[in-house]
Order: structure tokens, then C-alpha cells, then sequence
């Protein structure tokens, strides 16, 4: 099925499986163990547009839909999770709020750069305190006049060292609450802005997380993102993007691991014959095969919705709870399918096991998607 993808997007989905292939694939568990994405990877996919998907043609980017960037993501992520993460927050996240909020000096100042690749984004929302409890955000950001005085930190930013674009939500009003939230791009060799030490993760292990410190860093007025106090509510939009992205991120680690179960089934002989001839093989396969496609299938419907303009919060948490539940049942029964081989780093599925697990925590954890979704269906 092609969910409405242009030929040009099915082009560049072929273009971003060959890429996976050739160039992320065999280098993954390198990038897993070093924990980093190379330079060279970055700059590569940069002049080949990848980080300009989301950005509109008249700012430098290409302009893609929801849905064509995610066919993309889940080639990407089922080579290297890691580096699928980084375009993702980049592309959905610290781009997206621009494109949707900004004004057009901020589009102008900023997009032309994160298309390119030249800049790199980072979508700076989380706190040590303040995770799913948007709300309870602490890092302020002081009306000094001419400028904003921003201090405080925030914990779990992808690619904090990597960003030069750092997209920052601050309480401008500690007595107001949720309204007393706002968002502004900061730029991170401003001074006063601090990058820690590299989160030693459990899987994505290739993408970068740190915390990220903000002591009396001043940021232009015109760098505000919106309307004052509408930082809450912008938040929570975007991240439907983000909960899009990790929906098709979840789908490709899936698959990547259900390709690595059957190519094994095939080879690994018992009993004088492959394992796949065995029923139990057998049925594993066929169960995470319809997990998995139902898994996309919620994924596209989820982007398809948002490119129509049509409201997709309840849809969006749909696609990543599903989602993120599915990837996880599929590595672990590839895993399972592979038998203590299958806990080895020397193959692919022990990776995707580690990768899948944190699907289900950001972006909002699971619970928060339950949550989400009852709230929308109640409400009618």
C-alpha cells in the first residue's frame, strides 16, 4: 500500500531504504557501542536534504507531509534507531514548532539553516522535575524589556550536543499555571548555555541525550515563539508530531526485527530441518507480522489526518501507544525465536530489543497515551 504517497515520495522512501542499507545498517552496532552518531553521517544526509523534510520549499526544505517523512523514518530507524530519533526531533519537533508558531522573521532567521542541515535542532521541554507534568516546568525566563532572561535546566534533550537551534519552553508567569508557559528558540552558543555529560541509555544508544543548563541567558524579544503563555498548549500540539514520529520509529525497529526472526528461522536447523517448519516459529512470525502492519497502519492514519488539518491527538496517542506496545512484543519475541543467539550483540535482534524499549517512555509514557485517549473519548 502506498497511503497516498506522491511518486516522488515513494522515490525518496526508496532513496532512504538504500541509504539505511548501505551506509547505516552495516555501521549500527558500531554507532550502538560508541554511543554516538559520526559526523560524516550527519553531513552526508545533510546535503542530501534529509534534515529539511518538514521545512516548507520557500525556506530551504523540501516540504514533505507527515506521512511521506514518516515512510522515511521507518526506513531509517530500522537501520539505526538512534540516528531515526535525531531527524525525528529535529524535523517534527524544533522545525515544526517554527513552520506552525513562529513568526516570519523566526522562519526566515532560522528554518533556512535546520533545512540545510547547517544547524541542527533540539526541543528542550523536559526537566528533572517535569516530565509528563508539562505543567509543573520550572526553568524560567525573566521579561528584562529588550530581552528574556532564561535559568534553569533540562534534562533528556536529544541531540544536545549536536544543536545549535535549542527550542525552549520557560515559565514567564510563576503564578499562572499552565498559561504562565511560553516558548522561545535560543541559540546554544549563546552564553550562559551549559551542555552536560552524555546519558549512558539503555538503547538508541546512537542519539545523543544530555542536560542541558541555562543560567542568565539572554534571548531576544523577537525570538519568543507565538503568543506569550501559549507555550502549554503548543507543546502538547507538536508533540503530536513527535508521538507520529515515534509511532513510524517503533514500526521500523518492528520490522528490522521480524526480517532478522524469518532470515534466522530459515538458517538456524533443529531437529534436521530449519526452525520456521515448526509450528510454534510459525506462529510467532504470523502474529508479529499483523501486529506489526496494523501497528502502520495506525501510524499513517494518524499522519494522513494531520495533513488534512484535521484534529489527530486522540489518533496520534493511538498510533504511538499501539505502536511502541508492538515494537516491544517483536523484539522480544525475535529474540525468543533466536534463542541465546538471540542475546548476543553480534546480532541485530539483541539491539532492537534494547532500541524498542523506549518507545513506550518518550513522547509521552504509555500511561500518559491512556490517558490522553479516555480524556478525548469522554469528552464527547
Amino acid at each position: 500500500m502506498d497511503f497516498n504517497l506522491s511518486e516522488d515520495d515513494l522515490e525518496l522512501k526508496q532513496m532512504a531504504r538504500e541509504l539505511a542499507e548501505k551506509r547505516i545498517y552495516p555501521h549500527a552496532l558500531e554507532f550502538d557501542e560508541e554511543e554516538k552518531t559520526p559526523q560524516e553521517l550527519i553531513d552526508e544526509c545533510a546535503e542530501l536534504g534529509y534534515f529539511g523534510f518538514t521545512v516548507p520549499e520557500e525556506y530551504g526544505g523540501l516540504g514533505l507531509s507527515t506521512t511521506a517523512f514518516g515512510g522515511v523514518l521507518e526506513e531509517i530507524c530500522g537501520a539505526c534507531a538512534g540516528f531515526g530519533i535525531m531527524m525525528s526531533v529535529h524535523g517534527a519537533l524544533a522545525c515544526g514548532i517554527i513552520n506552525e508558531y513562529g513568526s516570519e522573521d523566526l522562519k526566515n532567521k532560522y528554518l533556512p539553516d535546520l533545512a540545510s542541515g547547517a544547524k541542527i535542532g533540539a526541543y528542550c521541554l523536559t526537566e528533572p522535575n517535569a516530565g509528563t507534568d508539562v505543567a509543573s516546568i520550572a526553568v524560567t525566563a525573566e521579561d528584562k524589556n529588550d530581552h528574556y532572561l532564561i535559568n534553569g535546566t533540562k534534562s533528556f534533550v536529544t541531540n544536545a550536543v549536536h544543536a545549535r537551534v535549542l527550542i525552549v519552553f520557560a515559565r514567564t508567569g510563576p503564578d499562572e499555571g499552565r498559561a504562565g508557559i511560553s516558548a522561545f528558540v535560543v541559540d546554544a552558543d549563546s552564553e550562559g548555555v551549559t551542555v552536560g555529560q552524555a546519558e549512558k541509555k539503555c538503547g538508541v544508544r546512537a542519539s545523543d541525550t544530555r542536560e542541558i543548563n541555562f543560567q542568565d541567558v539572554k534571548v531576544p524579544k523577537e525570538n519568543l515563539i507565538g503568543e506569550l503563555g501559549a507555550g502549554f498548549k503548543m507543546a502538547l500540539t507538536i508533540l503530536n508530531s513527535g508521538r507520529i514520529g515515534v509511532s513510524f520509529q517503533a514500526v521500523g525497529i518492528a520490522q528490522s526485527a521480524l526480517n532478522e526472526a524469518i532470515k534466522y528461522s530459515k538458517e538456524r536447523v533443529q531437529f534436521d530441518q530449519p526452525i520456521c517448519n515448526f509450528q510454534a516459529i510459525q506462529f510467532k512470525l504470523s502474529e508479529m507480522a499483523t501486529r506489526i502492519d496494523a501497528g502502520r497502519l495506525l501510524a499513517y492514519r494518524a499522519a494522513q489526518l494531520k495533513d488534512a488539518g484535521i484534529p489527530c491527538q486522540r489518533e496520534a496517542s493511538m498510533a504511538k501507544l499501539f505502536c511502541a506496545q508492538m515494537a516491544n512484543y517483536v523484539c522480544n519475541e525475535a529474540v525468543q525465536i533466536h534463542g541465546g543467539y538471540g542475546y548476543i550483540k553480534e546480532y541485530a535482534v539483541e539491539r532492537y530489543f534494547r532500541d524498542a524499549r523506549v518507545a513506550a517512555l518518550y513522547e509521552g509514557t504509555t500511561e500518559a497515551q491512556r490517558l490522553v485517549i479516555a480524556r478525548d473519548l469522554l469528552k464527547d
